[in-house]
């Protein structure tokens, strides 16, 4: 399970950076970020109902009632991470919001792992770990530093701080959305019915969301006619979504919080220097500096040491 695991958490990884940039097509296309996470979150959860279905798990649903309150809200993590990466890929850039989505994870999932929260097994964070902890951060701030050198700094603090602490909190609240999930998934038994309630939680919160903002902040109504012309791979934002969500899950009681979430950013880090490198999925080209690319790989060190520990 574990070498097959190193494979499937880095493809799974560079989905989820491709899902961000592909949701930002229906955002621009429906001129609703709050539209385009509710009908990305529902494409996922149709795929995780038909996938009970096919799997014959659907009578699961009847177990939820027996599951602890808080162990049926990991959906809102989906919620959550899919609109920030529709709201700051076209503001911050691919590497830049991935990097610190990926710090807000790392250092999310080195403290369930090394508190025990959520139904989490309690491993000890070791010198390795925390200087991984400490090099994904570092790397992280040389991320946003080489975007645009030190005006990017001087902006972060005084217009960007909020967008770059929604990122990290964006990231955090994936490993726990996959503790909280581990933890469905051993009451209910069943992969694809968890899933399937996951995401239908989170495009109930986000659908609430969207009707919120409509009659409240008089928000523009999402259109519909433009999705026509949303290329074929904008759609595809559910099935990473899902396809991440469930292998976390799954891989997280297998071989711990750290290592699951260390193999998936790492992943989602080298695919977004690619997006922003080559300007791919229709988002603007970003040059990749020197200092850029030393955040990277001083990012991807960190990472590796949390998972050597």
């Amino acid at each position: 399970m574990e070498f097959l695991a190193v494979p499937l958490l880095l493809t799974i990884g560079a989905m989820l950076a491709l899902q961000a940039a592909a949701n930002v097509q229906l955002s621009t296309a429906t001129g609703s970020p709050f539209g385009a996470s509710t009908l990305q979150l529902g494409i996922a959860a149709a795929l995780l109902l038909a996938a009970a279905t096919a799997a014959g798990t659907l009578g699961a649903f009847e177990l939820v009632t027996g599951a602890e309150p808080w162990q049926l809200v990991g959906g809102l993590g989906s919620a959550v991470y899919i609109t920030a990466g529709i709201v700051l890929f076209p503001r911050l850039g691919a590497v830049v919001s991935v990097g610190l989505f990926i710090a807000g994870q790392m250092l999310g999932s080195l403290a369930l792992d090394g508190f025990g929260w959520l139904g989490v097994s309690q491993e000890p964070l070791t010198a390795a770990a925390l200087l991984g902890a400490a090099a994904v951060v570092v790397g992280a701030g040389l991320i946003v530093r080489g975007q645009d050198g030190a005006r990017a700094i001087e902006g972060a603090v005084r217009e960007r701080s909020g967008w770059l602490a929604l990122a990290l909190l964006a990231g955090a609240v994936l490993p726990v959305q996959g503790a909280v999930n581990a933890q469905l998934r051993a009451q209910l038994d069943a992969p694809a019915t968890v899933g399937a309630f996951s995401f239908l939680v989170a495009t109930a919160a986000m659908a609430l969301v969207l009707a919120g903002s409509l009659a409240l902040a008089g928000a523009t109504p999402p259109r519909a006619a433009p999705l026509r012309r949303v290329p074929w791979w904008g759609w595809l934002g559910g099935l990473c979504g899902a396809s991440y969500v469930t292998a976390v899950f799954l891989l997280i009681p297998e071989i711990g919080t750290a290592a699951t979430i260390a193999l998936t950013v790492a992943g989602q880090q080298v695919a977004s220097v690619f997006v922003d490198r080559y300007g791919l999925l229709r988002l603007p080209r970003r040059p990749l500096s020197a200092v850029r690319l030393a955040g990277v790989a001083t990012l991807l060190l960190g990472v590796a040491l949390v998972q050597l520990s």
